[in-house]
């Protein structure tokens, strides 16, 4: 059996990455678009009942407007923008997340690929939370450093333009309102009180990204909690998941002491990495903003949904 896949979006970032790592797999159909009929919704509409599953890679209002045009009842729809990610009717598309999170996403017609800056603090919070080493009434700080990718087309050419040599040469933080559109699914996913202390920047390359959350020891049941008990609770959090790596040797996975936001690149891996000193606790999730941040977690939940081997066309 062939599955009819459709990708709404299919020119942008996340679905062109989508069709790249799909277009050469035997048991799927990716029925496509033409740019010039893409915004006809009637052409439109017929794809998306038409198919067994449609990803949306939209704006959030497009990719409602969208999901009101499937009639037919056992389309199933993954959504990539931040339109429904706390919507209670809709699956968080983190399979890792919970024991019973994958069967969730496997039941259900309706999931949203959580945003890239949200997988890597909520990867890296979530065990923490459920073995009450970190409250959700506690305020925690992270910083997050991505590729221009995550900015889309805009940002990519922005970017990659030649009149634009050198102007980009530093990291350049944004969302500096301190709202980012990632906290609130955060807050949400986590049962969170406050939403993190988060500011995001652009790095000067293309893809990979680097989350880092920031733990005050003191603050944790007034403990002093060592840095081999948490990489304890993650290895025991995420023993069977094989797209999470956590990091026990810390010397030998850092490049003469620095840590390469491009590492996992071109994979759906994640790494959880923890540094100590007496006081303080840093946490860093390392992950490719297209991969396991986007289009990588995309296709897993996909073949999740389908029934399907959930490594297949997947990096590890």
């Amino acid at each position: 059996m062939k599955y009819k896949i459709f990708v709404d979006g299919q020119f942008g970032t996340t679905g062109l990455k989508i069709n790249e790592m799909l277009k050469n797999r035997s048991e799927l159909e990716l029925l496509t678009i033409s740019e010039e009929d893409k915004k006809d919704i009637e052409i439109k509409k017929k794809f998306l009942n038409e198919a067994d599953l449609v990803f949306l890679c939209l704006p959030d209002a497009a990719s409602k407007e969208s999901v009101a045009l499937i009639t037919n009842e056992n389309t199933k729809v993954i959504d990539a923008s931040t339109a429904h990610r706390t919507n209670p009717e809709w699956t968080y598309g983190i399979a890792e997340l919970t024991i019973t999170q994958r069967e969730n996403i496997k039941n259900s017609k309706r999931v949203c690929v959580p945003g890239c800056h949200a997988s890597g603090f909520i990867m890296a919070m979530k065990p923490l939370i459920e073995n009450s080493i970190v409250s959700p009434k506690d305020k925690i700080v992270c910083h997050s450093i991505t590729g221009y990718s995550g900015g889309g087309k805009g940002l990519i050419d922005a970017y990659e333009d030649s009149e634009n040599e050198g102007k980009f040469i530093s990291q350049r933080p944004y969302a500096l309102g301190l709202s980012h559109k990632h906290l609130p699914e955060i807050k949400h996913v986590l049962g969170l009180k406050h939403a993190p202390f988060f500011t995001p920047s652009v790095g000067n390359f293309k893809q990979g990204m680097l989350v880092m959350s920031y733990l005050v020891k003191s603050e944790f049941l007034n403990k002093k909690i060592t840095r081999k008990e948490v990489l304890s609770i993650y290895k025991d959090y995420y023993k069977d998941e094989q797209f999470v790596k956590i990091i026990e040797d810390d010397i030998a996975y850092l490049d003469d002491g620095f840590l390469d936001a491009m590492n996992c690149n071109n994979t759906n891996r994640i790494e959880i990495s923890v540094y100590e000193s007496e006081d303080y606790m840093l946490v860093i999730s390392r992950l490719d903003n297209l991969g396991k941040g986007a289009s990588g977690a995309a296709v897993q939940n996909m073949n999740i949904m389908l029934g399907l081997d959930e490594k297949l066309g997947l990096k590890i």
